[in-house]
């Protein structure tokens, strides 16, 4: 069992300084009564006041250790496949024309750029970048154009513009490409496609594809949603499995290589000191927002649920600190979707009425009325089971505003969304993956890596 390291980002609610410090010290100095001396009172006091901050940070730090046993020692912090390629001395790619895939996630251990790394590591030769949606600094929700890394001097191409392919001029002269990207964890999230079309890409150039692996922020275990519709590929559906899929993007590079026969030569970097069952938060890694409505990781969480909900014609906090963490829009009413709520069984989460006034999107500048959410149990809470919950309240309060044949284009199945049309419980439809979830399951687990 691996000890405990410290949340840095506890709240100082959880210090009480009387459990530090014996009472009857601080007290005796307080006390009108006490026959201590004046002076050595003053003394004491003062000494004891003086000493109060660091027991108030030992005391902290005690505090945050026992209420999070899971995180780790900074020692014991997973290790990502740019450090271990570091640690190889860079020995797969010496004497390689490299392309590197990547964004702002993209960093070592010390927070370097893995473009950084790469151009000053020996014998390697970066001659080009490519960023995915969100362009290099993961901060744009638009299209993005090439551009000129100022760094390193070299192009960046854009895989969210006007292509979202690398061309056969952009990949001209290379021997290897390298994918260093943080994902979410989540099928319809975008990096999962760029990824695949690289591979894709690579192996028509008979060019080495290098995925440099992270931690599957939302854990390797737990796995959640209907399985990709097989007529319904795209570029947030890349390939037939569930929303929630429990796998690093290195072992979904090898599930995509041999599934669809893409044949690449295709080598992962394997992290060291990750197993499935740690979610993000366990890591010991810092978080580092892949997107813009994924600050933190209190926005990741709820991220798969809520998303599902958007093409319905509701507001899910985009462009806010609060994206993913409430849902609105001007024809819902607060207090009854919260009493509908409230009657269903959602494990892990709570909810409260909420009034809010949309940044983007149909609503941009409308007030909305809707609800916030709160997971207070991460093990416990799944995501999409609760979305479709959401869903099938917001189709039987409002069945003329919220249109939920629209929810398929994330969803990707479309006998869940057909379910949710006619009123289905959503722990029956919940139940109807399972044949399904069990040949994904199978497939899946030929190409695991971690334990």
């Amino acid at each position: 069992m691996r000890k405990g390291r410290v949340y840095a980002s506890h709240s100082p609610k959880a210090f009480h300084v009387d459990a530090c410090i014996p009472r009857l010290y601080i007290a005796h100095g307080s006390m009108r009564h006490n026959e201590t001396s004046p002076r050595v009172f003053r003394i004491r006091s003062l000494r004891v006041w003086l000493q109060r901050p660091v027991l108030a940070g030992f005391c902290f730090v005690l505090s945050a250790s026992a209420q999070d046993p899971s995180r780790k020692h900074a020692a014991e912090r997973t290790e990502t496949g740019i450090d271990v390629l570091a640690a190889q001395k860079f020995a797969p790619l010496r004497g390689r024309r490299v392309g590197v895939i990547t964004n702002e996630t993209g960093v070592d251990a010390h927070g370097r750029r893995t473009i950084d790394v790469l151009a000053h590591a020996d014998g390697v030769k970066l001659v080009a970048i490519f960023s995915p949606e969100h362009g290099l600094a993961a901060s744009v929700d638009a299209a993005v154009a090439n551009a000129t890394d100022s760094r390193t001097g070299l192009p960046i191409y854009s895989l969210y513009g006007e292509t979202r392919r690398p061309t056969d001029a952009m990949l001209q002269g290379m021997d290897a490409l390298v994918f260093d990207i943080q994902d979410a964890g989540v099928r319809f999230y975008t990096y999962v496609t760029t990824m695949a079309y690289c591979l894709e890409a690579a192996a028509k150039h008979n060019i080495a594809f290098f995925v440099l692996d992270r931690p599957n922020p939302l854990g390797g275990k737990i796995v959640e949603g209907p399985v990709l519709d097989s007529d319904r590929p795209s570029f947030v559906g890349y390939f037939p499995m569930p929303v929630r899929y429990a796998m690093t993007l290195g072992e979904l590079a090898k599930m995509f290589n041999a599934e669809n026969k893409i044949d690449a030569d295709l080598h992962v970097v394997e992290m060291q000191n990750w197993s499935r069952s740690e979610m993000y938060w366990m890591t010991g890694l810092p978080w580092i927002a892949p997107s813009p409505n994924l600050p933190t990781l209190a926005n990741l969480v709820p991220y798969p649920g809520i998303e599902i909900l958007q093409a319905g014609g509701v507001s899910v906090g985009r462009g806010t600190e609060s994206a993913f963490l409430e849902f609105g829009a001007p024809w819902i009413r607060s207090q009854e979707l919260l009493e509908e709520l409230k009657g269903r069984p959602i494990a892990g989460v709570t909810f409260e009425a909420r009034t809010f006034t949309a940044k983007t999107g149909a609503y941009a500048g409308e007030k909305c009325e809707g609800v916030r959410l709160t997971v207070e149990d991460r093990d416990g809470f799944r995501s999409i089971v609760m979305g479709l919950e959401i869903a099938e309240a917001l189709h039987k309060l409002y069945p003329q505003q919220f249109q939920v044949t629209k929810m398929i284009t994330l969803l990707g199945s479309q006998s869940t969304v057909e379910r949710l049309e006619r009123g289905d419980d959503p722990k029956e439809i919940e139940t109807g993956w399972s044949g399904d979830l069990a040949k994904s399951q199978a497939m899946r687990a030929k190409y695991l890596i971690y334990r």
